[in-house]
């Protein structure tokens, strides 16, 4: 891939950002008279092209959670070690406050936690799944 030049490195990432085509290009520095061409351009060039996917690849891993992440996540629910804060309104003759208290993740939660997991190891599966390589043999025993 050949390399970017810093212009246009930053007319990609402006483009990521913005989605628009001319403002990107403004902001990278390009003349506004020609800000809206000189993007068309870039956008249609190989190295640039392949940038901007490479980018928006990365964007969306980091945004979008991982089988492990999830597991992990179910799993600290399931043995109750994330906690859930609970708002309290205090009242007294002054007038009304509101408290933060953590809690231990209701049992309802930790129990969904359990079944979501044990569905994804198939614990409960009643169906089972036999595999096998069996000869079959097809004979005419008919006469004619």
């Amino acid at each position: 891939m050949v390399k970017l030049n810093e212009r246009q490195t930053r007319f990609a990432d402006e483009y990521i950002r913005l989605g628009e085509v001319t403002k990107a290009a403004i902001n990278a520095g390009y003349s506004p008279k020609t800000a809206y061409a000189i993007g068309k351009e870039n956008l249609e060039k190989p190295s640039i092209k392949a940038y901007i996917e490479k980018r928006l690849q990365d964007l969306r891993k980091q945004s979008i959670a991982e089988q492990d992440e999830v597991l992990k996540y179910l799993t600290s629910v399931m043995r109750g070690e994330l906690k859930d804060e609970m708002l309290l309104v205090v009242g007294d003759e002054t007038g009304a406050a509101v408290e933060t208290h953590e809690k231990r993740s209701d049992t309802m939660a930790r129990t969904k936690a359990a079944e979501l997991l044990g569905k994804r190891y198939a614990m409960w599966t009643d169906k089972q799944q036999i595999e096998g390589v069996q000869q079959v043999v097809i004979q005419n025993d008919l006469e004619d």
